[in-house]
């Protein structure tokens, strides 16, 4: 079943892998090492993190982040713009990257925001790349 195109689990125009069928403004990917240089550099991002509460307290950044974890979307999906301001880069981030790609999609095509990457790899990647205290599951 499709998801409607305003959900924030709808697919990209795009696949977050081959970036085949590219016809509308998607996010770009960012390293977990690029993030971690651009955090320590006092850069002003916004991270957001989809996962569910139970993932996050399996494996978390050191850094604040946003929590909206899209299976509670309802709660907060008409207030995304008081929520994410238009004034700093989004980073988005899940477990592997798949879940933060549809949301990072969704904040573009739907919600008109253009300046979303999103952490390839996810927490996982976090872990293994820039913070190997964070536990990986």
């Amino acid at each position: 079943m499709a998801m409607p195109a305003d959900s924030p689990r709808a697919q990209c125009a795009a696949d977050p892998v081959t970036m085949d069928a590219m016809t509308t403004p998607t996010p770009r990917a960012i390293r977990a090492n690029e993030l971690q240089q651009r955090l320590q550099a006092g850069e002003p991002l916004l991270l957001v993190d989809v996962r569910e509460p139970a993932e996050l307290e399996m494996a978390s950044l050191q850094e604040p982040v946003l929590h909206l974890p899209l299976s509670r979307s309802a709660e907060w999906v008409e207030r995304i713009e008081s929520l994410i301001g238009r004034d700093r880069t989004v980073v988005v981030l899940c477990h592997a990257g798949i879940r933060s790609w549809q949301f990072a999609c969704w904040l573009m095509e739907a919600q008109g925001y253009d300046d979303v990457l999103n952490l390839q790899g996810g927490i996982d990647a976090w872990s293994v790349e820039a913070d190997p205290s964070v536990p990986r599951y």
